[in-house]
C-alpha cells in the first residue's frame, strides 16, 4: 500500500514520518530528498527558491525503490499526493505555520505563498481530485507523537479494510482556515 503524507511546508510531514520510520516497520521515502539527490527536476526556480520536480521521473524512481515485502510504503512530501492513491493531508493554522516557516528562514514571499496555499486548501483540493482515499489531520495543537498516533490509527484501519469508520473523524474539508486568514 502506497500512502502519501502531504501538506503545505511546515505542517509536520518530515517530523512525523521520521518518528514513524523509527517506531514502525513501514518503508518511508522522503520525496524532496530523493528529488534533490537523484536530480529528478526539470529546472531550478531561483525566484521561488525551489526546484521544479519532473513528476514522471519521480514516480518512476519511487516505483523502483518501493519494497514490496512491506505492507505500507509512506511517501513524505508536499508532492506525495501526485503519486499515492491514499493520502493523509496534514494541516496547520496559518499563524502557527508562519512561526515555523520564519524559524526556517524562508523568504517573506515564500512564507506568504505557503500561508495562502494552506488557507485556500490547495494541497487538500489537489489530493481529493487525484486520490482514491483522503484523510485530513489538524496538527496545529498536536504533538508529533499525537499526530503519529492519528496516522497509525488510519494506517491500521486501512490495513484491516475498516477505514470507512474514520472518514468522519478525518474527513477531508473539516479543517478551514479561510476565516482566520482572510478576516
Amino acid at each position: 500500500m502506497l500512502v502519501g503524507i502531504t501538506g503545505t511546508p511546515g505542517t509536520g510531514k518530515t517530523s512525523v514520518t521520521t518518528l514513524l520510520e523509527k517506531k514502525t516497520e513501514y518503508q518511508v521515502i522522503h520525496l524532496n530528498e530523493l528529488i534533490k539527490d537523484e536530480k529528478l527536476y526539470s529546472e531550478v526556480d531561483t525566484e521561488r527558491d525551489c526546484v521544479i520536480a519532473d513528476m514522471n521521473l519521480v514516480e518512476k524512481k519511487v516505483m523502483e525503490k518501493v519494497d514490496m515485502s512491506t505492507d505500507v510504503t509512506i511517501l513524505e512530501s508536499h508532492l506525495s499526493h501526485h503519486i499515492a492513491d491514499i493520502v493523509i493531508v496534514l494541516r496547520t493554522s496559518p499563524y502557527k505555520l508562519s512561526e515555523r516557516l520564519h524559524k526556517r528562514e524562508y523568504s517573506e514571499n515564500k512564507i506568504q505563498e505557503n500561508l495562502e496555499a494552506e488557507a485556500l486548501d490547495i494541497i487538500l483540493f489537489e489530493s481529493v481530485e487525484w486520490c482514491e482515499k483522503v484523510f485530513e489531520i489538524d496538527t496545529t495543537n498536536q504533538t508529533i507523537e499525537e499526530t503519529v498516533a492519528d496516522i497509525e490509527e488510519i494506517l491500521c484501519a486501512l490495513l484491516k479494510g475498516q477505514e470507512e469508520q474514520l472518514l468522519v473523524k478525518y474527513k477531508p474539508g473539516s479543517v478551514d482556515w479561510s476565516e482566520e486568514f482572510f478576516a
